[in-house]
């Protein structure tokens, strides 16, 4: 019954930690058509390494 507990418990985590991640995927994707706007090469970059490193996160949750 514990491990039953403690996978329900696992997924609840992983589902609300996704739901993290796309919070913060839309929130770079604005600050990232903000900097396209004004273009800022440097906020642009930045912008992209971020969401290149919250792809690899979410890809590894959902695997």
């Amino acid at each position: 019954m514990k491990q039953v507990m403690n996978g329900m418990q696992t997924y609840t985590q992983s589902k609300e930690k996704l739901a993290v991640i796309r919070l913060e995927l839309d929130y770079e994707l604005a600050v990232l058509y903000e900097a396209m706007k004004a273009k800022n090469d440097d906020q642009m970059e930045k912008s992209k390494e971020k969401l290149n490193i919250l792809r690899e996160q979410m890809l590894k949750m959902e695997a």
